[in-house]
Parts: C-alpha cells; structure tokens; sequence
C-alpha cells in the first residue's frame, strides 16, 4: 500500500523546511493545522519554544497536539529529549524509532525518520530488513539488543527476564529506560500521524506496504 502526498506547505520537523508556517491549502488531512496567526497565547508560545529548540521547527505531530496546548508542550519537550539527549548516537536511537514506525506502519514517521538514520550512519541493509519485517543483522551488539528490546516491547508487551538482563548488560539501565522512551514517544507519535492523516511531502512515496 503506498500513501498519497499530501498538498499542503507547513514547515514540520522531517521536512527540513523553513519554520514558516503559511495559511492552509485544501488538504486531504483530517485535522486543520494552525498557521501562527490563527494560534491562541498558548498555542503560539509552544510553537515558538519547538522553533527556537533543537529541531529548529514545529514537529509534525505538535501540530496535531496544539489541540490540547499543555500536551504539546511537554510532549514536545520530551520529543527534543529523547531525539537528542540520551546516551545513544542517531545510527542507534533510529534503530528503535523505525521498529515502532514499521509495527504501525506509520508512513510519515518512516519517511522521516529513515533519512534521519542514514544521515546518522545507520547501514541502509538494517533499514531494509526493518521495512520487510525481517530480523537485520547487526555488528554492533547495542544495535541487536536495541532492535530486540524495541521489537519485544511492541509484540510481546514486555521483556523476557533473559531479554531484560541482556538490555541492562549491554546498554545499562539509563539506555534500557531511554530505549523505552524512544518507543513509547514515537507510539505517540505514530498513533497521532496516522489518526490525522499526515500524507507525505508533494512527490514522495512510501515505501512502506
């Protein structure tokens, strides 16, 4: 199943665009995204406070989450902390947040966070096996226990007692919680991008079935 683009020029986290948000164009989303100037007090200062963040613009699902101001914020907050303050290097921290895109099949995050990864130094053999649903193999051991941590937390709910004292072996107990972090965060944001009908910037395809 491929997913359409969507016709519409907000400035939203993976586009790489300017943090120019112009009024909205028809589109085929679910949700009405704010420009600035039809933001209230409160929705405005948390747009501003991800703009002058890390990221350098409004992630896509803060757009969605304007909704409930108070959520935004500290979603986004905690969004910023975990793409760019845990222990682990993009080529790593990717590995969790494109199982959790793959177990939704969330596309836009997939598209996203796909370019983030290889810009980061991920093997695009370990993006492939991801996308296929099949288990990629790994010379790092943190990257193996990162994608069996991310996968078991998704299908089994859970870690096994074995799969738990492996994670805390090779990653510590501060990169066992921040790997659940990734995951938890990006569910949220998966769940919020697929309800809204995020589409994919003009032209691009998923490559997600």
């Amino acid at each position: 199943m491929q997913t359409r683009a969507v016709s519409h020029r907000h400035a939203i986290g993976y586009t790489g665009c300017a943090a120019t948000i112009e009024k909205q164009e028809e589109t085929q989303m679910r949700l009405k995204l704010l420009s600035p100037g039809e933001m209230n007090a409160e929705q405005k200062q948390t747009h501003d406070e991800a703009i002058a963040g890390k990221r350098g613009s409004a992630p896509a699902p803060m757009m969605a989450w304007l909704s409930s101001p108070e959520m935004a914020r500290h979603a986004t907050r905690l969004g910023e902390t975990l793409r760019f303050n845990t222990m682990f290097p993009a080529k790593l921290s990717e590995i969790a947040i494109l199982v959790t895109a793959r177990h939704f099949t969330a596309h836009y995050e997939w598209f996203g966070h796909k370019r983030l990864a290889l810009k980061g130094g991920m093997n695009p053999a370990i993006i492939d096996a991801i996308r296929d649903r099949r288990t990629p193999e790994f010379d790092d051991p943190k990257g193996k226990t990162i994608y069996e941590v991310a996968k078991s937390l998704h299908e089994g709910h859970g870690l096994s007692k074995a799969l738990y004292a492996e994670a805390v072996a090779v990653l510590s107990e501060r990169g066992l919680v921040e790997i659940i972090g990734l995951c938890g965060y990006y569910t949220l944001v998966s769940l919020t991008l697929n309800t809204f009908d995020f589409g994919l910037p003009e032209g691009e395809v998923s490559d997600l079935a």
